[in-house]
């Protein structure tokens, strides 16, 4: 009896609330957290399970986080739950999950060829650094096509990789699948020092390249590319202007808003107003034509008036009403209720049948027309954007009016890295100001004269 009593003596202790066990030539520890039993494995030294549970006690003592009170989780599964959380959760846009997903699976096949640190909690700083090292050797396509030409990933890729990465066990450390006292891997590189020496260059046109590019246009692409020109819109904002609440010739101003019950919405949420110019007004006139609903600007088949789209003379509350009609019979026919693709996939045929221009469209004719001029290197229809922004500032336009035209956020919710802090919360730009700036500045563009010419 007193031989047994040693012997237990010997294969375990307690210290305080934690008690301690030899299995084999194993330690382990056994404690209650949160109406949860841990048993933690330590290993074959006594004397570090001792320290483990003089810590573990002292943690429980003062009612903070026990070093082992966490879930790890496969690297790959921590993925799913961090895009499933930006769908269900923060409802990003589904352009911006694939982005993420895109980004983090380079991490995920990392793991796997490497075959290191599968689960977040073995996952430590220096794996950060082995994935850096490894993403400066691969070679993607820069479209995601796959008959794409690849070349290496550019400084700014791999930063944003890394930002996605950090984002994402930043949610792991907050849903405690990372130990309580674990730092998270991807802040230990200190991201924001990372150079971008590679960055492909933005281009803008210079004057005369410009107004070669204009004349260079047909009678349906002019109106599409003097708008981007003299409005500053991303190009998936034109293609989502409808009439008429969006565009009123009238009084000259063009309304930039989210239409979420179509399945679209701004980048940044943020809606805005633009000022028409008279000679973009009076270009727009010519455009729309006595059309009063639909989509401001057609796809090209549509352009004569022998044809018309499939979905004619209907109002945005109409076309809302269609797409509710489209998702219930898709619901009819499966049984069971759409996830937020398909609504997605449905409320693109709705725009398409209205007639509305796909924004790859844009780019498409963008391309042909800088490659006929023997522009190569203008390769993205956002460039325009860069030169409306880039006359802005030379003709220095209020800083607060210019971020508004541009629909950057200006709020003071945002930090304040846009430049106008909480003075933008308090200031209001009145919409003749506006005008009154940006007509002084789009004056003296070569595009406001040919659009003169264009109209008359």
């Amino acid at each position: 009896m007193k031989q047994s009593s040693k012997q237990n003596r010997k294969s375990s202790f307690r210290i305080g609330k934690v008690r301690g066990d030899l299995r084999g030539k194993i330690w382990y520890l056994t404690y209650q957290e949160n109406g949860k039993r841990l048993r933690p494995r330590i290993g074959p030294d006594k004397d570090h399970a001792r320290q483990m549970a003089a810590q573990i006690n002292s943690q429980l003592e003062s009612h903070t986080h026990s070093v082992f009170n966490f879930e790890p989780v496969q690297i790959d599964e921590l993925q799913t739950r961090w895009l499933n959380h930006h769908e269900q959760v923060l409802r990003s846009s589904l352009q911006t999950i694939r982005r993420y997903r895109a980004a983090t699976t380079h991490l995920i096949n990392f793991v796997s060829e490497k075959g290191v640190a599968s689960k977040t909690s073995q996952f430590q700083a220096r794996h950060a650094e082995e994935f850096v090292h490894h993403l400066r050797t691969i070679k993607v396509a820069p479209n995601g096509h796959e008959n794409s030409q690849k070349r290496p990933l550019l400084d700014k890729g791999i930063k944003y990789i890394l930002q996605c990465c950090r984002s994402m066990f930043g949610y792991a450390i907050k849903r405690r699948h990372l130990s309580p006292y674990a730092d998270n891997p991807f802040s230990c590189l200190d991201l924001d020092r990372i150079p971008i020496e590679n960055a492909k260059v933005v281009s803008i046109f210079s004057p005369d390249q410009e107004k070669a590019f204009l004349e260079a246009c047909d009678d349906w692409q002019f109106p599409i590319f003097l708008t981007l020109m003299l409005t500053g819109l991303r190009p998936g904002e034109l293609t989502h202007l409808l009439l008429p609440d969006d565009l009123d010739l009238k009084t000259g101003m063009l309304y930039v808003r989210n239409k979420p019950h179509l399945g679209w919405q701004v980048k940044t949420r943020n809606e805005r107003e633009i000022p028409l110019i008279d000679e973009l007004r009076d270009v727009l006139k010519i455009t729309v034509g006595d059309r009063h609903t639909g989509p401001v600007f057609l796809q090209r088949r549509y352009s004569s008036a022998s044809a018309q789209p499939e979905i004619n003379g209907q109002t945005e509350k109409q076309l809302e009403e269609l797409l509710q009609q489209l998702v219930a019979q898709e619901e009819a026919i499966s049984g069971k209720a759409i996830n937020r693709s398909q609504w997605m996939k449905l409320s693109r045929t709705i725009w398409r049948d209205c007639g509305a221009l796909k924004t790859d469209r844009i780019r498409t004719e963008f391309i042909r027309l800088t490659k006929r001029l023997e522009l190569p290197h203008f390769t993205a229809p956002k460039s325009l954007r860069h030169l409306f922004a880039t006359s802005l500032q030379d003709g220095n336009v209020d800083p607060l009016i210019r971020s508004e035209l541009m629909g950057h956020s200006t709020s003071a919710t945002n930090g304040a890295s846009h430049g106008l802090g909480m003075t933008a919360t308090y200031t209001h730009s009145r919409p003749e100001t506006k005008r009154k700036q940006l007509t002084a500045v789009l004056s003296f563009r070569l595009a406001v004269q040919i659009a003169k010419l264009w109209h008359s």
